[in-house]
């Protein structure tokens, strides 16, 4: 059996408070968008494969395979042989990881018939990751809380280009939640996205790009280039490094642009059918 899971990108992301746990608790829109890993599984002797981009680690941490070991501790599932190609980048604030886990939870739900409610699959998602449980369903959703609280949002990006730039940066999550000041901001990300994306560039923020931004000024100059490029929108995606725009032309007619910028071979252009 063989899946996609798609990655997500954060439509603005406000830090609103400190929790007395340590975590913080946010506001933001999660987006899917279809950039893709292939998930593959098949009857064998209880192998794990990865293609695709090089992700660092014990192959058995790996979320899918910790996806695979939660049920398999409630349900007697079968051996297989896993096969995952990597196209999504990791680190880079758009659930790459989640996704393959949540979309593996699916996966095995079908192949072993073990019936679980969507319910179900989302209390495991929950415990793989905060955001595992968006990819369930897989919807446009307003998140709250730590990133699990989940409520619906109508926003649609069909008809527009989403171009995404990862740079060679890596972003520590804690490091760009320790330089954050939590603050409530006056208009929620879920009013601010009900409005025209042409309306979003001085209202919808990330609270991480200023943090992450001040270390890595790179960030800046991203958006920047996204918006000179005619972006409509553009900003970090969660805690980065990853920097979308959201176009509503194809931001490649003139690629040349893009080749002497130096990011044409680190940019995925998405088109929201």
């Amino acid at each position: 059996m063989l899946t996609f899971p798609n990655a997500k990108i954060n439509l603005g992301l406000n830090i609103v408070a400190k929790r007395a746990d340590g975590y913080h608790d946010i506001e933001t829109v999660f987006y899917p968008i279809p950039l893709c890993d292939a998930l593959e599984i098949v009857p064998d002797r209880g192998t794990f494969t990865q293609t695709g981009i090089l992700v660092d680690g014990d192959p058995q941490t790996n979320l899918v395979m910790k996806a695979y070991n939660l049920l398999k501790a409630d349900h007697n599932l079968p051996a297989i042989d896993i096969f995952l190609q990597k196209n999504i980048p990791f680190g880079a604030g758009l659930g790459g990881g989640s996704a393959d886990a949540a979309f593996m939870l699916k996966l095995l739900n079908d192949y072993a018939q073990l019936n679980l409610t969507i319910s179900q699959l989302e209390t495991y998602a929950r415990q793989l990751g905060a955001d595992c449980p968006f990819f369930i369903q897989n919807q446009p959703v307003f998140a709250e809380g730590i990133g699990d609280v989940f409520s619906p949002v109508t926003v649609s990006l069909k008809g527009y280009y989403i171009l995404l730039i990862k740079p060679d940066i890596h972003v520590s999550t804690k490091d760009a939640y320790a330089q954050v000041k939590p603050c409530r901001p006056k208009i929620s990300v879920r009013e601010i996205v009900q409005a025209p994306v042409q309306t979003w560039k001085d209202q919808l923020r990330n609270d991480f790009e200023d943090s992450v931004g001040a270390k890595f000024p790179e960030i800046h100059a991203i958006r920047q280039l996204l918006y000179e490029r005619g972006a409509l929108y553009a900003a970090m995606s969660g805690s980065g490094s990853t920097v979308f725009g959201i176009f509503s032309e194809d931001p490649f007619q003139h690629p040349d642009a893009w080749h002497q910028s130096g990011y044409s071979s680190k940019a995925y252009r998405i088109v929201e059918r």
